[in-house]
């Protein structure tokens, strides 16, 4: 046996003993893992999160019964460098995925890789944007592709003609692709009734997969596209704007002090809209935000019928149920839309956890996606296999006891590609606007509260006091009443920066 042969026969075998060892007390077999996510969701679609308007009982049922953190923040608020977190424990600056559509490396392990475990039937479902899009990777033997909008992004080997399971769905069910590539947009998908969107075909293959292995431990993923744009779908009427609260901050002016990145965007979204959806009046905002949750709502279905198959098969004692999101939306917060700034509505994510034998109950302390891996791998009995990643396990602070890192570190890495520069911005150069759409920024929130966020030269810093202005309406960084927190908060950073290898000077 080779060296490399024999250190793969030892992980397994210590990864199955680990496992079984843990999990011995609370279950006859090796612990499942269910890890339903979503795209672009924030903490308040959920009754546990403040908001109890949305019509998500399932969502709200299954926060009931799990562990709950309050304050939970991806690592960087855009879809690929968050997913290459979730999915590896590294950070975006650490494994290259710092911005949209670059492939996570072959050679980067995912959680199922990680663990290697061969008792182990592994699927992934739904929106992966890590690369590749449709074609199986990284550890999961059974593979449902959804998005085929990522074709010209895939490898060279890999065949540009090859489409997705959800479009053969729809080939089967008598749809003709609406585009001229021979395609189904996500928009024509959005309009489907609900039986054949893709909510729903997500959770018959997801209960399909459980009934096949109701027999064997399983690593389940499943990645819902909603509510990520375009922003309507078949439930457009489940809520009535009547019902919709307005954020609290769609009126903050964002003075001259804030980013200008951010003002631009604003500017942008109040000249442009979104696409059919004009955004200059509180009703314009009403509506889409009511479109927006009947997306939580018919996600909400099908999670329902996916946690119904756990317990039909009688699995629910044995499974781990994770629920979460790659990264938040504005949603008319600061009249903003969509994510990419370091507000807590882009950047907070819903995560909750459900372990058999763990009692429900609510956790405060800001943490990060970037311990989604150690976390898992701890709770299933493999904590060893998570020496060497930057983030740590959570499964103590579960327990009531104390981490080793109370603060939370968030990066944004500049792509230029994202520009939203209106000719009729005349506040700030050609020039000064290209330099703010090239900034990168790296932000902490601390235990106490505080939140900074440092900027590269380009644009500018911001510091909140969260305590006192959870909207974020007051930046106090130039205010000159603060500069201890600054140099305290900056230091946590540089720290942070120096202890992962990371090289953006802010």
């Amino acid at each position: 046996m080779n060296n490399q042969s024999r250190r793969d026969f030892i992980k397994t075998s210590v990864v199955a003993a680990a496992a079984t060892a843990s999990w011995s007390s609370t279950a006859a077999r090796k612990p499942n893992l269910l890890f339903i996510w979503t795209d672009e969701q924030r903490p308040d679609t959920m009754a546990v999160y403040g908001n109890p308007n949305i019509h998500a009982p399932n969502l709200n049922k299954l926060a009931k019964e799990s562990v709950v953190f309050q304050r939970a923040y991806c690592t960087q608020p855009v879809c690929t460098p968050s997913r290459s977190s979730i999915m590896t424990g590294l950070w975006p600056h650490t494994n290259g995925c710092v911005k949209n559509n670059i492939p996570l490396k072959e050679e980067t392990p995912c959680l199922p890789e990680l663990l290697a475990d061969p008792d182990y039937r592994t699927a992934y479902m739904g929106k992966w944007h890590l690369g590749d899009e449709i074609f199986p990777q990284h550890g999961f033997q059974e593979w449902v592709g959804m998005e085929d909008g990522y074709s010209k992004y895939y490898r060279s080997d890999r065949d540009q003609n090859a489409r997705s399971a959800y479009h053969h769905f729809l080939i089967d069910h008598g749809y003709e692709p609406d585009t001229s590539s021979g395609k189904f947009s996500r928009g024509f998908a959005a309009r489907r009734p609900l039986e054949h969107c893709k909510p729903k075909f997500l959770e018959s293959q997801a209960r399909d997969f459980i009934r096949r292995n109701r027999n064997d431990p399983f690593i389940l993923h499943v990645n819902f596209l909603e509510p990520h744009m375009p922003f309507f779908g078949p439930l457009d009427e489940e809520h009535t704007p009547e019902e919709v609260t307005l954020p609290k901050n769609l009126e903050d002016p964002l003075e001259d002090n804030e980013p200008l990145r951010y003002r631009l965007m604003r500017q942008h979204f109040a000249q442009e809209g979104w696409h059919e959806n004009p955004l200059k009046t509180e009703e314009d905002w009403r509506d889409l935000i009511r479109k927006y949750w009947g997306l939580v709502t018919q996600v909400d279905l099908s999670v329902g019928g996916i946690l119904e198959e756990l317990e039909k098969q009688g699995l629910a004692d044995d499974t781990i149920v994770v629920y979460t999101s790659d990264h938040g939306d504005m949603m008319g917060a600061h009249r903003l839309l969509t994510k990419t700034v370091m507000y807590e509505e882009s950047s907070r994510i819903p995560w909750l956890i459900r372990v058999p034998g763990k009692k429900h109950h609510l956790i405060e302390q800001p943490v990060s996606q970037i311990d989604m891996v150690p976390t898992l791998l701890d709770l299933m009995g493999a904590k060893e296999l998570s020496e060497g990643l930057p983030g740590q396990s959570l499964a103590p602070l579960m327990a009531g006891e104390d981490v080793a890192e109370d603060h939370v570190f968030i990066e944004w890495n500049a792509t230029g590609s994202e520009r939203r520069v209106p000719d009729s911005f005349r506040d700030a150069t050609e020039a000064e606007r290209i330099a703010a759409f090239d900034a990168s920024i790296r932000t902490v929130v601390s235990p106490d509260g505080w939140k900074l966020c440092l900027s590269t030269a380009g644009d500018k810093s911001q510091l909140f006091n969260l305590g006192e202005d959870p909207f974020e309406t007051a930046n106090l960084f130039d205010s000159g009443n603060h500069q201890s927190t600054i140099d305290r908060l900056s230091k946590r950073i540089h720290e942070w920066q120096k202890k992962v290898g990371d090289t953006v000077e802010v």
